[in-house]
């Protein structure tokens, strides 16, 4: 890509994560259809304790991958569950029912890529429960 508008280094915003009150989740989007992204989406997580997938159990139309940098998150998918440790790659294939939560006293630090880039006339996820 050669456009000079294209950010070719994104950053998380840690000062923004770092207000964030005990109870919040916070999702930044580093690479999506907004900013260029045509092929995958990166986004980083923040998950606290007790917290987990805003959508319950659901799917998607695209496949979904977490990498976990920080805490251990519990992962359920297509009806079997892990715990999924600092440096675990996570895969949710498109149309496998899935979610995640932090069982844990302390936050998970996820990446999350989706491919192909998700439509953004069409909602992310589709509730099952």
């Amino acid at each position: 890509m050669t456009d000079a508008a294209f950010e070719y280094l994104r950053t998380v915003d840690f000062a923004k994560f770092a207000a964030l009150g005990p109870d919040e989740r916070l999702s930044q989007k580093l690479l999506s259809h907004d900013s260029g992204a045509t092929h995958v989406t990166v986004s980083y997580i923040r998950t606290p304790a007790g917290g987990g997938s805003p959508e319950g159990l659901h799917v998607h139309e695209v496949d979904q991958v977490f990498y976990i940098l920080a805490g251990t998150m519990t992962i359920e998918v297509d009806g079997n569950r892990f715990d999924a440790a600092p440096g675990s790659l996570v895969v949710f294939p498109a149309g496998v029912a899935h979610q995640n939560f932090n069982a844990t006293d302390e936050d998970t630090i996820h990446l999350n890529i989706c491919s192909p880039v998700p439509d953004p006339s069409k909602p992310f996820a589709r509730r099952l429960e």
